[in-house]
């Protein structure tokens, strides 16, 4: 039996625990996903002053708090932990942590692209300590972790200038080079079991990767 969840719920497990190593991004065994760039080209300058353009947006699971537990036949009961850190995920544009209010509508267009909700103020997982209680009562060897989905990219600035009448214009690109952002989809909680496998791409499968000895 697995779970995962999105908000704290009581969970029981009998079971004797170990710590996982920490990981980082590119030890997961999944590859970013990317995202295709399709830039608006017309605009009304009559209406539209100027706006950051989300590009070269990449999205990589992460597992931030992980333990490892396994399952003796026929136990039960409750048991509650906190799972250790082994990673993190924060806000950022430019590599500062402070998201403006420009920032939250740079990651609402990122929101479209990547296609789910994204942390849009100042965030970090290192916020919280993951502290709950499982209840895994198929014998076996078991994850328990949070983690979320990592959006990286780059984002241009653009303007929006006149080609004719008032209300007849192009966007232009102003930014020398591109800047870069972080941000992340609100974290899961779950477990995860060695088998069968899960879907490449996930945070479950990238939980699954952290189990030793399967």
């Amino acid at each position: 039996m697995t779970i995962a969840r999105r908000t704290r719920r009581r969970r029981t497990l009998a079971a004797s625990a170990t710590t996982a190593l920490a990981v980082g991004l590119l030890s997961l065994g999944a590859a970013p996903a990317a995202h295709a760039d399709t830039l608006p080209t017309l605009c009304n300058p009559a209406v539209d002053r100027t706006t950051a353009e989300p590009v070269n947006v990449q999205v990589t699971p992460l597992v931030t708090d992980f333990l490892i537990y396994n399952v003796a036949p026929g136990s039960t009961g409750h048991h509650s932990d906190i799972l250790t850190r082994v990673n993190s995920a924060t806000t950022t544009v430019d590599n500062k942590t402070e998201i403006t209010a420009t920032a939250s509508a740079l990651f609402l267009k990122v929101e479209v692209k990547v296609g789910f909700s994204v942390q849009k103020t100042t965030s970090s997982t290192t916020s919280t300590t993951v502290s709950d209680t499982w209840d895994l009562v198929d014998p076996g060897r078991y994850g328990l972790y949070r983690g979320t989905r990592v959006v990286t990219g780059q984002y241009v600035n653009r303007i929006c200038a006149q080609t004719g009448g008032p209300n007849t214009g192009i966007w232009v690109t102003t930014s020398p080079s591109p800047g870069t952002f972080t941000t992340y989809e609100s974290p899961e909680i779950g477990s995860v079991r060695c088998a069968p496998a899960e879907a490449a791409g996930t945070v479950r499968r990238a939980a699954q990767l952290l189990i030793s000895s399967c």
